[in-house]
């Protein structure tokens, strides 16, 4: 086991790591984007307690801070694996004077109880996520049962578009900190432990990032989701079977 030393000596030397060319590059695009609208999407009409899915360097902070002056009874909670851009939200929250409690975590392993949460936000988070499935499981898992899961995230394009993101994500993902241009976030969360209330395409962004995908869904028994889950295991069986047969 490590020394409380050797931690505190690497964590001294994670929060000190700079920005990404990547993240530099996606930052400056991001300020082409036209996002302020689907981002009071995202915080609209909020109640609870709720958790900023990956808050960045502090993206939704201005608009949950607006969603706090409409309901002060708000508890808002982040996680932000990157110590950078966490520190960054950290400094966003203070100039915004807003309460919100933010920490280290991963997608795929909230530090969080069961039935936490009111509502989960993501804004552009599973794009960069190491396993979309795990993630959306730890959601399901932290949301109530009669809470909700909202999502603004930039997807596969259709298409030769769609073929150009898949050539370029190899190298997207070394200069923007593992971000794949070629998910399908939006069918990922319909084949999940969720159900789709309302999903809506956005033709916004800038090429290769876009379009973007903005929706809520709301999580779905855990019956119901092991029944979708053997459903989708024996569609991909019988494609299996179906190719063996024509070789």
């Amino acid at each position: 086991m490590p020394s409380r030393n050797a931690e505190r000596n690497n964590t001294n030397r994670t929060e000190t790591k700079s920005p990404t060319l990547g993240q530099t590059i996606v930052a400056a695009l991001s300020e082409r984007f036209d996002l302020a609208e689907h981002r009071r999407y995202l915080a609209r009409d909020l109640e609870g307690v709720v958790l900023d899915l990956g808050a960045g360097s502090g993206a939704m902070i201005p608009y949950l801070q607006t969603a706090v002056q409409r309901e002060p009874a708000l508890h808002l909670h982040a996680i932000e694996p990157d110590p950078n851009r966490r520190e960054q939200a950290k400094q966003t929250a203070s100039t915004h004077d807003l309460d919100i409690q933010l920490r280290s975590g991963r997608a795929e392993s909230l530090p969080y109880a069961d039935d936490t949460f009111d509502v989960v936000i993501a804004s552009a988070v599973f794009c960069t996520v190491e396993d979309p499935s795990r993630a959306l499981e730890e959601v399901h898992r932290v949301v109530k049962s009669d809470g909700v899961f909202r999502f603004l995230e930039h997807v596969r394009s259709d298409g030769w578009r769609g073929y150009v993101q898949d050539g370029v994500t190899p190298l997207w993902k070394r200069i923007d900190n593992g971000c794949h241009l070629n998910r399908r976030t939006d069918d990922w969360i319909a084949a999940g432990p969720f159900a789709l209330n309302e999903i809506e395409t956005l033709s916004i962004g800038v090429s290769p990032s876009r379009p973007f995908v903005r929706g809520t869904a709301t999580p779905v028994s855990r019956t119901e989701t092991d029944s979708r889950i053997d459903r989708r295991e024996h569609v991909s069986s019988s494609v299996l079977e179906s190719s063996s047969e024509d070789i």
